[in-house]
């Protein structure tokens, strides 16, 4: 099994800490961190690993610590604990780094440390988060990257985000419902899910129930469902939100909007939610917390939601894993 990438976020915040201990917990799985040597090397040394530079095909060893390094950053740069826009411009440096070397093959995906915005913003680059940012990275139309929520046993995809109702009904065609359930059953592919059964959430309530609540889902979510079933994608006729998610047998659900989406994943998993960015060809996640700079530098950083992170690509422990 390829590698995975792990882009340290703002290196004045803990996010070099809590790679280096990701990497010391999962041994001879470890992901490979992209970012500075010069952040890393005090964790390393106190989590006594070895670093050393990543070579394409390299296995992870117990022990040893692999590293990109990017040339972001020089040591006299480095400020921990501060809020520095040198700092933000690194951190999209990292993120830019891990996500051409994914795209280019040999690694199965990307896990980003927490990053501040402040940082990024301060260095004069326009973020608005990371899926936009991938999809500028890998040519993909901003419109054609999803966001999947994980957490409380279940992974959603959502084919409209942030946007009204209204806006929302009148996004939804057969073409982006189709193409949200080709990201959500590529990105399960590379989560480890072989096979992943897809449940389609109908826009209205049962679905339509056959044109008698609106003809919504005869126009757009049953054609959908042909379509992607005939790309070999195996996944249910459209079903009301309600009753699909009491199906065990799904292994990811494809939601119409916002809060049909996030409202289950948020009740059952609260702030324990995990976000990646599907549909851009590289598989992409990241932390739900920031670098908390006031304890930065001090060894005293948790790398669990990392690992939970990591855990959505088959890379931690089993009592880290998120699902």
């Amino acid at each position: 099994m390829s590698r995975l990438l792990l882009s340290t976020g703002d290196p004045n915040g803990i996010g070099p800490e809590i790679a280096v201990k990701a990497v010391a917990r999962l041994g001879a799985t470890a992901p490979v961190i992209v970012g500075d040597r010069c952040a890393v090397e005090a964790p390393a040394e106190a989590c006594g690993l070895r670093l050393r530079a990543a070579e394409p095909g390299a296995l992870a060893e117990t022990g040893v610590c692999d590293v990109i390094d990017v040339g972001a950053l020089s040591a006299d740069e480095l400020r921990v604990g501060q809020v520095r826009a040198e700092a933000g411009a690194a951190t999209i440096a990292y993120a830019r780094a891990a996500v051409r070397l994914a795209s280019g093959g040999g690694f199965r995906g990307v896990v980003a440390g927490p990053h501040s915005e402040t940082a990024v913003h301060a260095a004069g680059i326009a973020f608005a988060g990371y899926p936009p940012l991938i999809a500028k990275l890998t040519g993909v139309p901003e419109e054609r990257v999803f966001l999947m929520l994980v957490g409380g046993g279940l992974r959603v995809a959502h084919v409209t985000l942030h946007v009204s109702m209204a806006e929302a009904l009148r996004r939804l065609t057969v073409e982006l419902v189709t193409e949200a359930g080709l990201a959500l059953h590529r990105a399960l592919g590379s989560m480890g899910v072989r096979g992943p059964r897809l449940g389609m959430f109908g826009i209205n309530c049962h679905a339509g129930e056959g044109g008698l609540f609106g003809d919504d889902d005869l126009r757009v979510t049953a054609p959908a469902a042909e379509r992607l079933r005939a790309a070999g994608v195996d996944i249910t006729d459209p079903v009301g939100a309600d009753v699909l998610l009491g199906d065990p047998r799904c292994d990811g659900y494809l939601a119409m909007y916002h809060d049909q989406g996030h409202i289950p994943v948020k009740l059952l998993a609260g702030r324990g939610a995990a976000a990646v960015a599907i549909g851009a060809g590289v598989p992409f996640a990241s932390v739900g917390h920031g670098p908390a700079f006031d304890i930065a530098g001090q060894g005293v950083a948790d790398p669990s939601a990392l690992l939970s992170a990591l855990s959505l690509f088959g890379n931690a422990p089993q009592e880290a894993v998120t699902r």
